[in-house]
């Protein structure tokens, strides 16, 4: 089992998208009556780097952005929030960045996103091969990698590097259905890919779908932190979430606020998590911290601007209180 306590070097090697958000502007505007829009980077790997970063943690993304305006813009935001970019490769040709075209509202939400001939689906393994794991303790990625190759066989490459190094695994699920040819061959990925990590988060619908089965969801999450995982965190959405480890597991709720828009809460969540857990708080506490990451980004505009510093975070905790519902 790995030890969490080697967060604590506060040093990530994180795999998957950076992309560019367009937000309707300003907020409660509908797409279709845009006149202009707040621009922002986006795609989930890099909004968990951002977030990690906001908390005092260093991350190195591994990734490729489109040998254009928009990769470099990318590129300019992850170095703006100080994220190491030494392995975002700038890819030739006719592939694109991820684009996200969303409205900071509640009310027929419209997130329209664009992936036909995605970019970072286009890192392989000579991308990981150029990785020094050594200097980190663990390596982050989401499932999206995982929906198409040459992605796919870099990512698990990734996986068996950085296992030899020592790292500790984190997989975010992430099911986008949209990415993936079939539901079939998602859930076969997920699972080889979930038998292979340390710590694991997702959302009910995303372990049922591994499972098969909604209902066999949480049985699944069970399963995975009693035969490989350390820590399997099951969320539950305004239910909260259930934190599984092979001796025990506890549920915690939600820090209800007035939401501005859906998206960026898991993006949140996981990296207000993991920099908890680097910064020496408790398990439970670091679940807690992770849930109130995800409220506050709802509240705001944008998914990587509105990811909290430590401080933020501190007040927030400070003037709202947790809600646990049954």
């Amino acid at each position: 089992m790995f030890d969490l306590s080697r967060l604590k070097s506060k040093q990530f090697i994180v795999i998957g998208r950076a992309g560019m958000d367009l937000y309707a502007d300003p907020p409660g505007t509908r797409t279709e009556d845009a006149t202009q829009f707040f621009t922002c980077v986006g795609g989930s790997s890099a909004n968990i780097c951002v977030a990690i970063q906001k908390h005092g943690g260093q991350t190195a993304l591994v990734t490729c952005v489109s040998d254009d305006s928009i990769g470099r813009f990318c590129i300019n935001q992850l170095n703006h929030y100080g994220v190491d970019t030494r392995y975002v490769r700038a890819q030739d040709g006719e592939y694109r960045n991820s684009l996200a075209v969303v409205e900071s509202r509640i009310e027929d939400h419209q997130s329209v996103i664009y992936r036909n001939g995605a970019a970072d689906f286009q890192m392989n393994v000579d991308d990981i091969n150029k990785v020094d794991f050594s200097p980190y303790c663990s390596l982050i990625t989401t499932g999206t990698v995982l929906a198409a190759e040459p992605s796919r066989s870099a990512t698990f490459h990734a996986f068996e590097q950085a296992r030899e190094t020592g790292l500790g695994l984190i997989f975010d699920i992430d099911y986008r259905p949209y990415s993936w040819a079939s539901a079939e061959e998602a859930a076969k990925v997920y699972s080889k890919a979930g038998a292979l990590c340390d710590v694991i988060i997702g959302n009910d619908e995303e372990f049922g779908f591994m499972a098969g089965d909604y209902n066999q969801g949480l049985a699944k999450a069970r399963e995975l932190a009693q035969t490989t995982a350390t820590v399997v965190i099951y969320k539950m959405g305004e239910k909260g979430a259930i934190t599984i480890t092979p001796e025990n597991e506890f549920q915690t709720g939600i820090y209800p606020v007035q939401a501005l828009k859906p998206t960026g809460a898991g993006d949140s969540f996981m990296g207000g998590f993991i920099a908890s857990v680097a910064n020496g708080y408790s398990l439970k506490d670091s679940v807690l911290r992770g849930s109130a990451c995800a409220s506050i980004v709802v509240s705001k505009v944008g998914c990587a601007p509105a990811m909290p510093t430590s401080s933020e975070l501190d007040e927030f905790l400070v003037t709202n209180k947790h809600k646990l519902v049954s």
